[in-house]
């Protein structure tokens, strides 16, 4: 079980699509993977359920097949965890479905970081809840792979996703702003690890399953960037040249490699277009964009778009599972 898990506290990078993506073309690859919406705004479980099927699960206010079923009874002190509801979206992609109400389990987690300083094991049970819901789920349907999208800040509930991860990717923009969130990025990291390791060796009850919270960086991907007669224009090399000396300084806590480009870095995973034309399409079909058909309107010069978007998005997920071999390689 490998589980990914996409973030970047800098908002509006096209975090959610590429996590949609790279799913789908897992899938494409033939690896069974489970998709997991804790990110509150559940844009995730949006693009992957049609309108109909959203209504369903959402137009009841008691009981909804959702991550919030399974974290009821911690969330109200009256139990443990449930297992996860999984929507099957093909053979190959099962959906962990988000939930507004998630947000609400944000004081709890909270609170009970500090719990598990005092040995108290419901904060242990409460900060594991989702390291041990996806890890129940994912055996279940026996994925291969588990894809986490999380929503842009620093929040309890994102500090336990990130301590239930073994890799993160960063989707970024090259701007002065996702450099920034970067820096962040590093630091929080670094001190979640240290305070779990503080935390873990605490537990009292052995039997309880917790992460590791060793998570690693995989590396980022440049989403959006600008092309002016395919070549970048000048704007986006400022920021972009930046990234892989913030990337080894603040993330992976080395020092950076000076005039190194964005195009030579081996931790930029991709450099991916803004396919603009075809996401509306996309998003009208319930595919993503690589999967478009003439039938959906995919024809003339969005054809030829679509089929590029199928490579790049292939090269992208190629070199993430070749980063996961070498990492894990290097444990051996």
């Amino acid at each position: 079980m490998k589980t990914i898990v996409f973030f970047n506290n800098k908002g509006g990078v096209g975090k959610t699509t590429l996590v949609y993506h790279f799913t789908y073309m897992l899938a494409e690859m033939g690896y069974k993977c489970l998709a997991v919406d804790l990110d509150p705004q559940t844009n995730l479980t949006s693009m992957f359920l049609s309108d109909d099927r959203l209504q369903e699960i959402y137009d009841n206010d008691y009981s909804r097949p959702t991550i919030l079923e399974s974290i009821k009874p911690v969330n109200r002190g009256i139990g443990d965890i449930q297992p996860a509801h999984v929507e099957f979206i093909d053979l190959n992609i099962g959906l962990i479905p988000g939930d507004l109400e998630l947000s609400l389990f944000e004081d709890k987690l909270s609170s009970n970081w500090g719990g598990c300083l005092n040995r108290d094991e419901a904060a242990f049970r409460t900060i594991s809840s989702f390291y041990r819901i996806i890890k129940e789920a994912s055996q279940r349907i026996d994925a291969d792979f588990n894809i986490i999208d999380i929503g842009p800040n620093f929040g309890a509930i994102n500090r336990a996703t990130l301590i239930a991860a073994d890799y993160v990717v960063v989707p970024m923009a090259a701007d002065l702003f996702s450099l920034q969130g970067l820096k962040n990025l590093g630091n929080r990291l670094t001190t979640w690890q240290t305070e779990w390791d503080d935390r873990s060796i605490r537990n009292p009850e052995p039997s309880l399953d917790l992460p590791s919270g060793r998570i690693s960086a995989l590396g980022y991907v440049v989403m959006q960037h600008g092309i002016k007669e395919s070549r970048p224009v000048k704007s986006y090399l400022k920021w972009a040249n930046r990234i892989p000396t913030v990337f080894r300084e603040a993330v992976l806590q080395e020092p950076g490699v000076p005039d190194l480009s964005v195009n030579d870095d081996e931790y930029c995973l991709a450099l991916l277009k803004h396919y603009h034309s075809l996401i509306p399409m996309a998003m009208e079909a319930r595919k993503p964009i690589f999967l478009l058909k003439p039938s959906d309107g995919a024809i003339g010069a969005h054809l030829g778009a679509v089929r590029n978007s199928y490579e790049d998005f292939s090269l992208l997920t190629r070199k993430i599972l070749s980063s996961i071999d070498e990492i894990q390689a290097d444990f051996v």
